[in-house]
């Protein structure tokens, strides 16, 4: 959705994310995600989905390191 509104709705917002609006809801329900409500509707910001994505996510040098260390851990409990 390259050309997405800043304040998005519901089903936008779902879109830009690439999750089903029954996810967004979920994770509105469990206040994981930074929202508004304007009215009785909740709206997004692509600016703050934005960042945080950008908080949400981890360097790849990240995941290797912890895969190495759950594999050097593993192994030292076989001995």
């Amino acid at each position: 959705m390259p050309d997405s509104p800043e304040v998005m709705n519901i089903r936008q917002a779902a879109d830009y994310l690439g999750i089903s609006s029954d996810t967004l809801y979920k994770y509105l329900a469990e206040e994981r995600i930074p929202a508004f409500k304007l009215g009785n509707r909740w709206k997004f910001k692509k600016s703050v989905l934005d960042r945080w994505m950008e908080r949400q996510s981890f360097p790849v040098a990240s995941v290797a390191e912890s895969a190495r260390s759950a594999r050097e851990e593993k192994g030292r409990g076989n001995r």
